[in-house]
């Protein structure tokens, strides 16, 4: 469609779409929404939804045809997410987008101790190769999930020890992404490490977290045996408890820590600490 917005964005019917699409509308942005079913899409003023899929590489060159910058947000986890990845980034250079903004890791590497790590780091390599300029947004664990990692009795298991993480706000990684998208060509190249402002160990969350919430929460220090075995009963196939595992292991190896100046950078604003972050979200 030759009228279409030659910005378009992906995910903006889960959390972190969702919230960029939404700035993306208060800032006077026309967009293109690639979304799974229509009816599903937000409904934002210059907002145009077009129906596609990662795993779907006509129906993608087609809801790209004519797009300039893509929003690229990390699809669901899956065992053959990588490849899905990899089929909508083809799709997309195939498509003409000049300019690709990708929602990576902390930390993304070859050999991640966190096993999805790896995948965003091949994506991030396929991006390269692709031709298109492209903008890496590395976030940091989520503020947002650390309420929900404990259990109903109130305790955070997992092995990550003493290790510390610089956690940051799905607030902060929107407004961040929205500034790239707004004026990509300021950030061609630009691999960003989107942190909170500080390092905080899953002992110390549980404080803020009992602080924050009203509910007691504490940490246990779980073995690796431990772990494997406390996630049995979900029934998961063996990717995804590893990768459920190995979030706590990268944060004991010391791969989430230090936090970095790219939030203030992008935003002009400090990013939210846990107890910033968990007092706002109790006053909304």
């Amino acid at each position: 469609m030759t009228n279409a917005p030659e910005l378009a964005v992906t995910g903006s019917t889960g959390q972190l779409g969702a919230l960029v699409a939404r700035l993306l509308a208060q800032a006077g942005s026309q967009q293109r929404l690639l979304v799974r079913d229509a009816a599903r899409a937000p409904e934002l003023e210059d907002a145009v939804p077009f129906v596609t899929t990662y795993a779907e590489p006509e129906r993608t060159k087609t809801a790209l045809a004519g797009a300039k910058t893509l929003f690229m947000v990390s699809a669901a986890e899956a065992e053959d997410r990588l490849q899905q990845h990899y089929a909508f980034v083809d799709a997309a250079a195939a498509a003409g987008v000049q300019h690709i903004v990708y929602t990576s890791f902390f930390g993304a590497a070859p050999d991640s101790t966190f096993t999805l790590g790896r995948d965003h780091f091949a994506t991030e390599e396929r991006i390269k190769a692709s031709g298109m300029d492209y903008t890496f947004l590395r976030d940091n664990f989520y503020l947002d999930f650390l309420p929900l990692l404990a259990g109903e009795d109130g305790v955070i298991r997992g092995p990550a020890g003493d290790g510390v993480m610089a956690a940051v706000a799905r607030s902060d990684i929107a407004r961040s992404a929205v500034t790239v998208l707004r004026d990509p060509s300021l950030h061609v190249g630009r691999t960003y490490d989107l942190t909170g402002p500080e390092d905080i160990s899953l002992a110390r969350a549980a404080e803020l977290l009992t602080a924050g919430t009203g509910r007691a929460i504490t940490f246990h220090n779980e073995t690796l045996a431990e772990a494997y075995g406390s996630r049995a009963s979900y029934g998961a196939p063996p990717w995804q408890v590893d990768a459920w595992v190995s979030t706590y292991t990268a944060i004991a190896a010391g791969e989430l820590a230090g936090p970095t100046s790219a939030v203030h950078e992008l935003t002009g604003r400090e990013p939210l600490s846990l107890a910033q972050f968990l007092a706002e979200a109790h006053t909304l």
